[in-house]
């Protein structure tokens, strides 16, 4: 069979589910094969906000900055800039300069031209996300610095109903020069560099022919200067990214800790090879997690990310690699996650659960207090995660390990006390509660068609029965719960929140009032805890900001637009052919940094 053949046949054999996977070629291309549990959105960084479109587009356009992907602490370095970013002493002027000879991927929408990276890609891209036309679900994380004159030229553009004048200038935005950006904003925000411009997949370069190129088509069409492109795209079922031939030279210089050998080995074997080193990335939906751990079993695929809990205990009994997977020469990473699950958002607009009276408040208490965290974390994430006290997980700025609150509390008798306190009772002695004025009481939850949603909700069931309260679920695929939760339809809905930076202010942002259909779900919008979030963004790291942070991570338990319910660990398998990967929680494209020996995979296989 020819290599061209053979290659097919290892691609239908992944795509079928076969048994045995094919062997390969010494000399077949190096090929990363693994699979997401949850379908992708689209590849529009102005239009995503879900871990996996980011994680796909992340690997195709480019972020100013990036963080090395081995040191801890963790480390941001110039990407496609000379050096980093000159920031003023009162932290609101940061000015930018790329590095010539940057080029676009080849597309039609360039008419055969070769396009090189500028400044005024980075200035069209933030301003995309301004644009009412794409509904920007992290406009919030512009808006939250105020980059001066953006809000106000958006306001306009509402009012107005006209399209966005992308090339009328405001301060706050634009190129100097060809190379050369600058961002000035209306109060200090000592982290805007590191909290916006290392995010590729939602704040990277886009180029202004290729978004008017395509047009409403343009989530189907990434192109960017990054190490891969799009080369094939079935949606919610297969994702191919094909190395990108027009990608600059960049070598692999990450930097190890010295207390970590690991991480030592790998930096000292691949220092200085050129990224990327794989010509494929092959990623599959599978959404059920016993086809997606067979698929890992049977080498099919090549990295089991983020090890099913339910198969953590074969896996990793004691937190250790199982001695047969050890003998295969399969390896483990085991890290924390860097997130929060919430086991609900409570919308505030919702007539049930929302509001701030304190009749409201002691309902969404009282089904925090009934839901069992503890039972989430042993039969459901098979100890795969450890309580959480507040919002701020641990790695991030704001995280204290020392407070302790009664959000990870499970105390049905205080839930029936609050709920008999505050008038939901059981009137008519069919067993359910009804509201303070006799009407129904009905909790409608969000949630999924997979085997650990319906775990879930199977543990949310139970708690709810336990205090008198009716619960309903709601199932449909997570892209379609996703869009009704960004437009406040759902009641009730479980979901994560992961940082894309070691800062604690993206959990903040999940209560902060202005960012309502973006980060905040919940909807929630409390004077008192927008004004302590707002500070908090414009203080210099330390204990002030950090005391400030704990003060609004308070009133989000205080308030309970969310039930809190975990900071994740994850646990990552590795077949033996596949070299250089640690878990960077901040870094999305962590398939740039990977190398795949198909001279090792054929040789296992046999």
């Amino acid at each position: 069979m020819s290599l061209r053949g053979l290659t097919r046949a290892l691609l239908l054999a992944l795509a079928c589910g076969a048994a045995h996977a094919q062997p390969a070629a010494a000399d077949a291309p190096r090929v990363l094969r693994y699979a997401f549990p949850v379908a992708e959105t689209g590849f529009d960084p102005a239009q995503i906000s879900d871990l996996y479109s980011r994680t796909v587009i992340a690997g195709i356009i480019e972020a100013p900055l990036v963080f090395d992907f081995l040191a801890r602490p963790f480390k941001m370095k110039p990407n496609t800039l000379v050096a980093m970013p000159q920031i003023s002493e009162d932290f609101r002027t940061f000015t930018f300069q790329l590095k010539p000879g940057i080029f676009f991927a080849d597309d039609p929408a360039f008419k055969g031209a070769r396009r090189e990276l500028v400044a005024q890609d980075y200035v069209y891209s933030l301003k995309r996300h301004y644009d009412p036309r794409w509904n920007s679900p992290n406009l919030y994380r512009l808006e939250a610095v105020k980059i001066l004159g953006l809000s106000e030229l958006r306001q306009q553009v509402l009012k107005d109903k006209q399209p966005f004048p992308y090339d009328r200038e405001v301060e706050g935005l634009r190129a100097l020069d060809r190379y050369t950006f600058q961002v000035k904003l209306a109060e200090p925000a000592p982290r805007f560099h590191q909290e916006v411009l290392t995010d590729a997949a939602n704040f990277g370069a886009l180029a202004r022919e290729v978004v008017e190129f395509y047009g409403d088509k343009i989530m189907e069409h990434p192109v960017g200067t990054g190490p891969f492109v799009l080369a094939e795209w079935r949606r919610s079922s297969r994702i191919v990214l094909a190395r990108n031939p027009n990608y600059r030279e960049v070598l692999y210089d990450e930097e190890a800790p010295a207390d970590d050998p690991r991480s030592q080995a790998i930096a000292a074997q691949l220092k200085g090879r050129r990224l990327p080193m794989l010509d494929r990335v092959e990623i599959a939906i599978i959404e059920e997690a016993q086809p997606r751990w067979l698929s890992f079993l049977n080498g099919q695929t090549d990295l089991m990310e983020r090890l099913p809990n339910e198969f953590a205990p074969v896996a990793a009994p004691n937190d250790k690699l199982a001695p047969n997977l050890a003998k295969r020469g399969i390896t483990m990473d085991r890290s924390p996650l860097v997130d929060i699950t919430l086991a609900a958002l409570f919308n505030q607009d919702n007539p049930v659960v929302g509001g701030y009276t304190p009749q409201k408040v002691a309902l969404r208490r009282a089904i925090a207090l009934a839901y069992d965290s503890d039972k989430e974390i042993r039969l459901v994430r098979k100890s795969q995660a450890v309580p959480a006290q507040t919002a701020i997980a641990p790695l991030t700025f704001g995280y204290n390990p020392a407070l302790k609150t009664t959000m990870s509390d499970h105390d049905p008798a205080r839930a029936r006390a609050l709920l008999d306190m505050y008038g939901y009772l059981d009137r008519d002695g069919d067993g359910w509660r009804e509201l303070p004025d006799g009407k129904p009481l009905l909790l409608e939850y969000a949630t999924q068609p997979d085997q650990s949603s319906r775990q879930l909700a199977e543990l949310w069931e139970k708690s709810m029965k336990a205090v008198g309260l009716r619960i309903v679920f709601k199932v449909a695929k997570w892209p379609e719960n996703l869009k009704a939760s960004r437009t406040g339809k759902l009641m009730m809905w479980g979901v994560a929140w992961s940082a894309s930076t070691p800062d604690g202010e993206t959990f903040l942002a999940l209560a902060y009032g202005p960012n309502k259909g973006g980060a905040n779900h919940a909807r929630f919008d409390l004077p008192a805890f927008n004004t302590l979030f707002a500070r908090q963004g414009t203080l210099p790291d330390g204990p002030e900001r950090a005391q400030v942070m704990e003060e609004a991570s308070k009133l989000m338990v205080a308030y309970v637009p969310y039930k809190l319910s975990t900071h994740r660990i994850v646990t990552d398998l590795m077949q033996p052919w596949v070299i250089g990967f640690r878990r960077n929680p901040f870094m999305r494209e962590f398939y740039k940094y990977l190398d795949v020996d198909p001279a090792i995979r054929e040789r296992e296989a046999k």
